[in-house]
């Protein structure tokens, strides 16, 4: 890790604890025992990406450093979230986690690999945060059609062989079944379902009006 890093990563630590320890002695934060575990993860998680930021080949530094992020982030939000808000901790620590793969596919194009992870992960940092609010079909609608989202992305993605077509297979299969599980929780199914075959019926008559041959 360069000088720099070093450096840099220091005086944010210095910072945060002065902080910490100025809302302390001013009452706006009393500094309970789980105020040293965040701080100390936080520490760790940003000396992991000073390892990646100081230089880019350490991509892998980026993945730990984020989770240890997440875990300070999850710690500190148990004392400081809103009432009622309690359970959105899982979702910050799966969206940190998230995160650390888009940096990954951001740093090296390469690794496409890595958006599977970070779209599913995403995915499932939004179900944890609406499954506080709604405990029903609606989340697991939701969560199909964030994978789909996920694989119809990975689709457009370039490689030395060319364009992952393969993905259009699992995200056309998980988007009808986001769009069914969904149209169902919100008691849309009874619409779209007729809607759907008049669709197909009027593509049908099309299609022969096109094809018939002219007299």
């Amino acid at each position: 890790m360069s000088r720099t890093v070093v450096s840099v990563l220091a005086g944010i630590a210095l910072i945060v604890f002065g902080v910490v320890f100025l809302l302390d002695s001013v009452g706006v934060l009393q500094v309970s025992g789980a105020v040293w575990p965040a701080l100390f993860f936080g520490l760790g998680g940003l000396a992991f990406v000073g390892v990646f930021l100081s230089k880019r080949d350490n991509w892998w530094a980026v993945i730990p450093g984020l989770v240890l992020l997440g875990i300070a982030g999850v710690i500190a939000w148990g004392e400081l979230a809103p009432a009622g808000m309690e359970e959105w901790g899982g979702g910050i620590f799966l969206g940190c986690i998230s995160l650390a793969f888009w940096i990954v596919y951001l740093t090296n194009r390469e690794f496409w690999w890595a958006l599977i992870p970070a779209g599913v992960l995403l995915t499932l940092a939004v179900v944890a945060g609406l499954g506080s609010v709604d405990n029903g079909s609606l989340v697991g609608g939701i969560f199909f059609l964030g994978l789909a989202l996920t694989f119809g992305l990975l689709s457009f993605v370039k490689t030395p062989e060319g364009r992952l077509k393969w993905a259009l297979i699992p995200a056309a299969v998980l988007l009808v079944m986001g769009v069914v599980i969904t149209a169902s929780a919100a008691q849309l199914f009874g619409y779209i379902w007729p809607a759907a075959l008049i669709m197909a019926g009027i593509y049908l008559l099309v299609r022969f009006a096109i094809a018939r041959p002219q007299d």
